[in-house]
């Protein structure tokens, strides 16, 4: 009995032996390694993923933002107030129907505006300007044909009383008042001088309030059309014709023409001057009605400057009786001449007067002429006879 349940025994236990080895075997086969089943898997590891698809779309994002034009970036802080109460982004033009009212807002709260500055001269009450907390507000009641131009806000960043422009927030978009009895913007004068300077483009302002109209060039004499080639005269809606590379051959009475669904409409007239006179400090001479004057005696001392036509001058002058408190008489005046080859330039002069000669006036008359390149001192001596 006891030889039987050994030899039992004996074999459960070998029969227990074979069917764990067994059981590894299995687990080793469909399982794989041990140590690698228990690591989590990764969120989406058994995904197939092309290698570059996060990368391509991100770049392209990229480049298309680079590509975005920096005039419309600065869009961002300006918008127009709509009829509904809703807020539009403006793009680089607009048009409107004259007689329209818009209203414009800029965000931030310290805001600068830019407008047609006729607006300012005649201190017009249909336009107002309000700073709220968060933005600025600019309304333009019953517009006209003359408010066509460009309207533009910008942030100014300040250190107690010095402010400056943030050229990063910045809006600006050109409004078109259009109008069919008005086809060039108005201007106040019937008449207006072009300079033409032979080392920058020259623009004949003739404007137009309705961008798809038909702009051309005339002279007055001879009466005939100036060809433009889009090039080195081309035409601009909102700056009138452009001339490149001015010439003196470009000089004379000039007018434009515009057409858009009916008759044709002319602007004022254009007096476009040559000028060729070198860039710099003023060209400065003095004299003087007599260098030896008697007591009782009147002198008149003069400064002249020979310069460029839209260039101005200013005038200083110092003389004998000056600290003094002598009583002088000083005029300034200028205008422009022909020097008698299709070249124009302008003479600006400062004329100091004494009345009743004195010892106290013996001496030095001193002129300092000032212009934006510079100033020139120029000298001359009166004695007593």
């Amino acid at each position: 009995m006891t030889k039987v349940a050994a030899d039992g025994s004996a074999v459960l236990l070998s029969l227990t032996i074979c069917k764990v080895f067994v059981a590894c075997i299995f687990l080793c086969l469909f399982i794989g390694q041990p140590a690698k089943s228990k690591r989590p898997k990764e969120p989406g590891e058994n995904k197939i993923r092309p290698v570059n698809k996060k990368v391509k779309p991100k770049n392209a994002k990229m480049k298309e933002r680079e590509s975005v034009d920096s005039s419309l970036k600065s869009q961002a802080i300006l918008t127009q107030v709509t009829d509904k109460g809703h807020f539009q982004k403006l793009a680089a033009s607009l048009s409107l129907a004259a007689g329209q009212s818009i209203e414009l807002r800029c965000k931030g709260s310290n805001v600068t505006w830019s407008y047609p500055s006729y607006l300012d001269t005649f201190k017009d009450s249909r336009l107002s300007i309000k700073q709220l907390d968060r933005h600025s507000q600019l309304s333009l009641a019953n517009s006209t044909a003359a408010d066509t131009g460009e309207y533009s806000c910008w942030l100014q960043l300040c250190n107690g009383n010095k402010c400056r422009k943030d050229e990063t927030k910045t809006g600006s978009t050109y409004i078109f008042f259009t109008d069919k009895e008005e086809l060039f913007v108005p201007t106040p004068s019937y008449f207006e001088i072009v300079y033409l300077n032979p080392d920058k483009p020259a623009v004949i302002p003739c404007r137009v309030t309705t961008p798809s109209a038909k702009v051309t060039l005339h002279r007055e004499f001879p009466a005939e059309e100036i060809e433009t080639d889009g090039t080195d005269i081309f035409y601009d809606a909102k700056k009138g014709f452009v001339f490149q590379h001015p010439s003196s051959d470009h000089k004379g009475i000039v007018y434009c023409k515009a057409e858009s669904q009916g008759a044709p409409q002319i602007s004022i007239k254009y007096h476009l001057l040559y000028v060729e006179v070198p860039k710099g400090p003023p060209s400065t001479t003095i004299a003087v009605s007599s260098a030896r004057a008697g007591l009782g005696d009147g002198v008149r001392v003069v400064c002249t400057v020979l310069g460029e036509p839209d260039v101005d001058v200013s005038f200083r002058w110092q003389y004998p009786g000056q600290e003094s408190g002598r009583p002088v008489i000083i005029q300034n005046f200028w205008r422009l001449i022909n020097r008698g080859i299709g070249h124009t330039t302008r003479i600006s002069k400062s004329v100091l007067l004494v009345e009743d000669f004195e010892d106290t006036d013996v001496g030095n008359y001193v002129c300092i002429a000032q212009n934006l390149q510079g100033e020139t001192t120029v000298a001359t001596k009166v004695e007593l006879k």
